[in-house]
């Protein structure tokens, strides 16, 4: 017969082991990367590949304990929604609003938002288009995200320029996001005339702009071209309007902003020098091209 400290050990192990118990192991951080739907030319967006590049760096990175996904398309497995700490969209505008079953998808995101759930878009999933918005402007990402960019909507437009040497600079030194990069300049396209909201396109006191640039070189205004807010339900959004090249991806110090405020929003401390990791060749992550083709319109 077993004695009661065997029996307590062996409960103890058989609870531990279980499948249950698995699922609520919240060692790791959760990160689901959702691809979108892209049309844009070989080596530009690369959405996919872009996905999976940034799932190879936030595993391998200085961070312990981060835990990526990358799904295409909307996730048929509820565990993954259910189970992330953040929310990573990449694709042609933002992708709950491209994707079928829109209406679903952005009822999901608000109960995941509503439990503290973070979000990031990067690039052109920052996007929404006047079919997307309320005519005076009004959608939950602006609410989630802090901002959005707006293309050929009634109450705003956003502008998609490419500039052969936009240079970028960190507004928000002593911000976590902020850690381990420096300004720096680049040959993309980064969205301005961003949209913050109704009171004179100024962010909420809660919204920290954390780059900007003096764009266009032709009449230069300080433009924000990233962003993040730490919302009233605990949760934090960031977001990023670069890169557009899938080559700027070899550029450390956008790539270490770009997982610095993919793993702040998931709510986990940032190293003192940013969330490193070694970069293999971009051609290991399947893109059509790491060259530009012909440029689609936005």
């Amino acid at each position: 017969m077993l004695n009661r400290t065997t029996a307590l050990i062996l409960c103890l192990l058989a609870v531990c082991g279980s499948p249950a118990a698995a699922q609520q192991d919240k060692s790791e951080t959760q990160i689901l990367i959702i691809v979108g739907p892209s049309n844009h030319a070989p080596g530009t967006h690369e959405v996919a590949a872009g996905a999976r590049l940034m799932q190879h760096c936030l595993v391998h990175s200085n961070v312990p304990g981060l835990r990526a996904t990358v799904v295409e398309g909307w996730p048929k497995k509820e565990a993954l929604l259910n189970g992330a700490d953040t929310v990573v969209f990449i694709g042609d505008a933002f992708p709950a609003n491209r994707l079928p079953g829109k209406e679903a998808m952005l009822a999901k995101l608000g109960a995941m938002m509503n439990r503290g759930c973070g979000i990031a878009c990067v690039h052109y999933a920052t996007g929404l288009h006047a079919q997307d918005v309320a005519k005076d402007g009004e959608h939950p990402l602006l609410h989630w995200m802090g901002g959005y960019s707006a293309f050929r909507c009634p109450h705003h437009n956003t502008i998609a320029k490419i500039f052969p040497a936009a240079k970028i600079t960190p507004s928000a030194p002593e911000h976590p996001i902020s850690r381990g990069w420096k300004e720096f300049t680049v040959h993309d396209e980064p969205y301005i005339n961003n949209y913050f909201g109704p009171n004179g396109n100024k962010p909420v006191p809660a919204v920290t702009a954390l780059a900007t640039s003096m764009l266009p070189p032709e009449k230069p205004t300080k433009e924000i071209v990233s962003w993040c807010i730490q919302r009233e339900d605990g949760g934090r959004g960031f977001g990023i309007v670069m890169p557009h090249f899938y080559r700027n991806w070899k550029m450390d110090d956008l790539r270490v902003f770009i997982l610095n405020g993919i793993v702040w929003s998931a709510r986990q401390d940032i190293p003192r020098n940013g969330v490193q990791a070694k970069l293999p060749e971009l051609s290991r992550f399947n893109p059509e091209s790491v060259e530009p083709g012909p440029r689609p319109e936005k």
